[in-house]
Protein backbone atom coordinates (compact mmCIF):
# COMPACT_ATOMS: atom_id res chain seq x y z
CA UNK A 1 0.00 0.00 0.00
CA UNK A 2 3.02 2.20 0.25
CA UNK A 3 2.50 3.31 -3.33
CA UNK A 4 -0.76 4.38 -3.26
CA UNK A 5 -1.32 7.88 -4.27
CA UNK A 6 -1.77 10.04 -0.94
CA UNK A 7 -3.94 13.07 -1.44
CA UNK A 8 -6.06 15.85 -0.21
CA UNK A 9 -9.87 15.47 -0.97
CA UNK A 10 -11.88 17.77 -1.27
CA UNK A 11 -14.88 15.90 -0.89
CA UNK A 12 -18.76 17.99 -1.19
CA UNK A 13 -19.96 17.82 2.31
CA UNK A 14 -23.60 18.32 1.49
CA UNK A 15 -23.43 14.29 0.33
CA UNK A 16 -20.20 13.18 1.83
CA UNK A 17 -21.92 12.97 5.79
CA UNK A 18 -19.02 11.30 7.52
CA UNK A 19 -16.01 12.98 6.55
CA UNK A 20 -16.95 16.17 9.12
CA UNK A 21 -17.71 14.39 12.55
CA UNK A 22 -17.92 16.95 14.07
CA UNK A 23 -21.54 18.15 12.49
CA UNK A 24 -23.56 15.80 12.69
CA UNK A 25 -26.03 15.54 9.51
CA UNK A 26 -29.34 13.89 8.11
CA UNK A 27 -28.85 10.68 7.21
CA UNK A 28 -26.10 9.71 9.06
CA UNK A 29 -27.93 7.25 11.10
CA UNK A 30 -29.90 5.43 8.39
CA UNK A 31 -26.33 4.57 6.92
CA UNK A 32 -25.35 3.17 10.45
CA UNK A 33 -28.44 1.07 10.10
CA UNK A 34 -27.69 0.38 6.60
CA UNK A 35 -24.35 -0.83 7.89
CA UNK A 36 -25.35 -3.33 10.98
CA UNK A 37 -28.02 -4.54 8.02
CA UNK A 38 -25.19 -5.94 5.87
CA UNK A 39 -23.18 -6.84 8.63
CA UNK A 40 -25.74 -9.19 9.47
CA UNK A 41 -26.22 -10.84 6.03
CA UNK A 42 -22.32 -11.03 6.29
CA UNK A 43 -22.47 -13.52 9.17
CA UNK A 44 -24.83 -15.88 7.06
CA UNK A 45 -23.09 -15.54 3.61
CA UNK A 46 -20.23 -14.54 1.79
CA UNK A 47 -20.35 -10.57 1.82
CA UNK A 48 -16.62 -9.19 1.06
CA UNK A 49 -18.04 -7.34 -2.17
CA UNK A 50 -20.85 -4.89 -2.55
CA UNK A 51 -22.12 -3.96 -6.29
CA UNK A 52 -24.26 -0.16 -5.60
CA UNK A 53 -27.04 0.16 -8.39
CA UNK A 54 -30.26 1.96 -9.89
CA UNK A 55 -32.78 1.17 -12.38
CA UNK A 56 -32.24 4.50 -13.88
CA UNK A 57 -29.60 7.24 -13.51
CA UNK A 58 -29.50 10.22 -10.90
CA UNK A 59 -31.50 7.80 -8.42
CA UNK A 60 -28.11 8.28 -6.08
CA UNK A 61 -26.48 5.38 -5.72
CA UNK A 62 -22.90 6.89 -6.30
CA UNK A 63 -24.03 8.76 -2.63
CA UNK A 64 -25.31 6.21 -1.03
CA UNK A 65 -22.13 4.11 -2.20
CA UNK A 66 -19.80 6.71 -0.71
CA UNK A 67 -21.28 7.26 2.24
CA UNK A 68 -21.36 3.41 3.00
CA UNK A 69 -17.90 2.61 2.57
CA UNK A 70 -17.66 5.75 4.79
CA UNK A 71 -19.77 4.43 7.59
CA UNK A 72 -17.98 0.95 6.79
CA UNK A 73 -14.51 2.51 7.60
CA UNK A 74 -15.70 3.61 11.28
CA UNK A 75 -16.92 0.26 12.37
CA UNK A 76 -13.33 -1.34 14.32
CA UNK A 77 -11.27 -0.29 12.11
CA UNK A 78 -12.32 -2.04 8.92
CA UNK A 79 -10.51 -1.29 5.72
CA UNK A 80 -12.56 -0.34 2.57
CA UNK A 81 -12.11 0.08 -1.03
CA UNK A 82 -14.76 1.90 -2.88
CA UNK A 83 -14.49 1.85 -6.92
CA UNK A 84 -15.99 4.08 -9.53
CA UNK A 85 -16.75 0.93 -12.10
CA UNK A 86 -18.95 3.61 -14.15
CA UNK A 87 -16.33 3.65 -17.42
CA UNK A 88 -19.02 5.51 -18.96
CA UNK A 89 -19.76 8.29 -17.20
CA UNK A 90 -18.14 8.36 -13.93
CA UNK A 91 -18.72 10.68 -11.17
CA UNK A 92 -17.66 9.22 -8.02
CA UNK A 93 -14.07 11.56 -7.88
CA UNK A 94 -16.52 14.62 -8.05
CA UNK A 95 -18.55 13.64 -5.02
CA UNK A 96 -14.65 12.68 -3.00
CA UNK A 97 -13.10 15.82 -4.67
CA UNK A 98 -10.48 13.43 -5.65
CA UNK A 99 -8.23 13.24 -8.81
CA UNK A 100 -10.10 10.89 -11.89
CA UNK A 101 -7.31 9.08 -13.29
CA UNK A 102 -5.80 7.12 -13.22
CA UNK A 103 -8.16 4.42 -12.41
CA UNK A 104 -9.84 1.50 -12.87
CA UNK A 105 -10.13 1.94 -16.81
CA UNK A 106 -6.63 2.79 -16.85
CA UNK A 107 -6.30 -0.52 -15.07
CA UNK A 108 -8.53 -2.59 -17.42
CA UNK A 109 -6.62 -1.52 -20.36
CA UNK A 110 -3.40 -2.96 -18.88
CA UNK A 111 -1.98 0.93 -18.36
CA UNK A 112 -1.69 0.52 -15.12
CA UNK A 113 -1.03 -1.69 -12.14
CA UNK A 114 -3.47 -1.80 -9.09
CA UNK A 115 -0.98 -0.26 -6.93
CA UNK A 116 -0.82 2.93 -9.41
CA UNK A 117 -4.78 3.04 -9.17
CA UNK A 118 -4.99 3.37 -5.57
CA UNK A 119 -5.44 6.48 -3.27
CA UNK A 120 -5.78 7.51 -0.12
CA UNK A 121 -7.59 10.27 0.97
CA UNK A 122 -8.26 11.86 4.80
CA UNK A 123 -10.39 9.09 6.21
CA UNK A 124 -8.34 6.41 7.30
CA UNK A 125 -8.65 2.69 6.56
CA UNK A 126 -10.45 4.06 3.03
CA UNK A 127 -9.32 3.72 0.14
CA UNK A 128 -10.85 4.58 -3.86
CA UNK A 129 -10.37 3.91 -7.03
CA UNK A 130 -11.50 6.20 -9.53
CA UNK A 131 -13.33 5.98 -13.01
CA UNK A 132 -10.34 7.07 -15.13
CA UNK A 133 -10.89 7.91 -18.63
CA UNK A 134 -13.83 7.59 -20.31
CA UNK A 135 -14.00 4.52 -22.30
CA UNK A 136 -15.26 3.74 -25.40
CA UNK A 137 -15.60 -0.20 -24.92
CA UNK A 138 -16.86 0.07 -20.97
CA UNK A 139 -18.27 -4.03 -21.99
CA UNK A 140 -15.02 -5.00 -23.58
CA UNK A 141 -12.70 -3.83 -20.72
CA UNK A 142 -14.84 -5.26 -18.05
CA UNK A 143 -15.31 -8.74 -19.49
CA UNK A 144 -11.63 -9.32 -20.47
CA UNK A 145 -10.28 -11.47 -17.16
CA UNK A 146 -8.52 -8.21 -15.57
CA UNK A 147 -11.30 -7.66 -13.44
CA UNK A 148 -11.48 -10.49 -11.83
CA UNK A 149 -7.50 -10.70 -11.08
CA UNK A 150 -7.88 -7.01 -9.90
CA UNK A 151 -10.27 -8.40 -7.02
CA UNK A 152 -8.27 -11.20 -6.87
CA UNK A 153 -5.37 -9.46 -6.15
CA UNK A 154 -7.26 -6.86 -3.54
CA UNK A 155 -9.92 -8.84 -1.75
CA UNK A 156 -6.96 -9.88 0.78
CA UNK A 157 -6.17 -6.53 1.66
CA UNK A 158 -9.46 -5.49 2.02
CA UNK A 159 -12.90 -6.30 4.46
CA UNK A 160 -15.13 -4.72 2.43
CA UNK A 161 -14.92 -3.60 -1.37
CA UNK A 162 -17.97 -1.56 -2.45
CA UNK A 163 -18.17 -0.81 -6.35
CA UNK A 164 -20.32 2.15 -7.70
CA UNK A 165 -21.77 0.75 -10.94
CA UNK A 166 -23.97 2.11 -13.62
CA UNK A 167 -27.80 1.81 -13.82
CA UNK A 168 -29.19 -1.23 -14.58
CA UNK A 169 -32.06 -0.21 -17.25
CA UNK A 170 -29.66 1.78 -19.78
CA UNK A 171 -26.77 -0.37 -19.99
CA UNK A 172 -25.65 -4.28 -19.63
CA UNK A 173 -22.19 -3.17 -17.35
CA UNK A 174 -23.77 -3.73 -14.12
CA UNK A 175 -25.29 -7.06 -14.91
CA UNK A 176 -21.82 -8.01 -15.95
CA UNK A 177 -19.72 -6.48 -13.02
CA UNK A 178 -22.50 -8.11 -10.57
CA UNK A 179 -20.93 -11.57 -11.74
CA UNK A 180 -17.43 -10.75 -9.80
CA UNK A 181 -18.67 -9.81 -6.64
CA UNK A 182 -20.84 -11.45 -3.95
CA UNK A 183 -23.84 -9.04 -3.91
CA UNK A 184 -25.67 -6.33 -5.05
CA UNK A 185 -27.60 -3.34 -3.55
CA UNK A 186 -30.22 -1.38 -5.58
CA UNK A 187 -31.48 1.61 -4.96
CA UNK A 188 -34.22 3.35 -6.19
CA UNK A 189 -35.93 7.07 -5.62
CA UNK A 190 -38.77 7.57 -3.48
CA UNK A 191 -41.92 8.68 -5.58
CA UNK A 192 -39.71 8.54 -8.37
CA UNK A 193 -38.66 5.22 -9.70
CA UNK A 194 -41.38 3.50 -12.09
CA UNK A 195 -42.47 0.40 -9.99
CA UNK A 196 -41.89 -1.79 -12.98
CA UNK A 197 -38.59 -0.54 -13.91
CA UNK A 198 -36.81 -1.82 -10.50
CA UNK A 199 -38.94 -4.64 -10.51
CA UNK A 200 -36.84 -5.24 -13.97
CA UNK A 201 -33.97 -3.68 -12.42
CA UNK A 202 -33.87 -6.87 -9.28
CA UNK A 203 -34.85 -9.19 -12.24
CA UNK A 204 -31.39 -8.79 -13.88
CA UNK A 205 -29.69 -10.48 -11.22
CA UNK A 206 -29.90 -14.07 -9.52
CA UNK A 207 -32.16 -13.38 -6.58
CA UNK A 208 -29.05 -14.81 -4.12
CA UNK A 209 -26.75 -11.72 -5.01
CA UNK A 210 -29.52 -9.18 -4.17
CA UNK A 211 -28.89 -8.39 -0.51
CA UNK A 212 -31.18 -5.28 -0.60
CA UNK A 213 -32.94 -2.24 -1.95
CA UNK A 214 -32.27 1.09 -0.70
CA UNK A 215 -35.27 3.88 -0.86
CA UNK A 216 -33.34 7.48 -1.04
CA UNK A 217 -34.26 10.78 -1.17
CA UNK A 218 -37.47 10.02 1.30
CA UNK A 219 -39.17 12.68 2.19
CA UNK A 220 -38.19 14.21 5.70
CA UNK A 221 -42.00 13.84 7.15
CA UNK A 222 -41.39 10.03 6.58
CA UNK A 223 -37.83 9.26 7.74
CA UNK A 224 -34.59 11.17 7.97
CA UNK A 225 -33.25 10.66 3.79
CA UNK A 226 -33.18 6.92 3.32
CA UNK A 227 -34.69 3.45 4.11
CA UNK A 228 -33.33 0.12 3.53
CA UNK A 229 -35.36 -2.99 2.70
CA UNK A 230 -33.51 -6.50 2.82
CA UNK A 231 -34.47 -8.90 0.76
CA UNK A 232 -36.53 -12.19 2.10
CA UNK A 233 -37.59 -15.64 -0.18
CA UNK A 234 -40.87 -13.94 -0.58
CA UNK A 235 -39.54 -10.54 -2.45
CA UNK A 236 -36.89 -12.55 -4.32
CA UNK A 237 -39.57 -14.77 -6.35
Amino acid sequence: MERCSQSLWNPARNMMLFFDRRNPVVGVEEFRTLRSHLTLIRERQPLQSLLVTSPLPSEGKTVVAANLAQVLVQQREQRVLLVDSDLRYSRMHLSLGASRSPGLSDYLSGAKDELAILQRGPLENLFFIAGGKAASNPTELIGNGRLRLLLRRLCPAFDWIIMDSPPVIPVSDAKLLAEYLDGVLIVVQSDATPHDLARKACQEFASKKIVGVVLNRVKPEYSYGSQYYATTPETKK
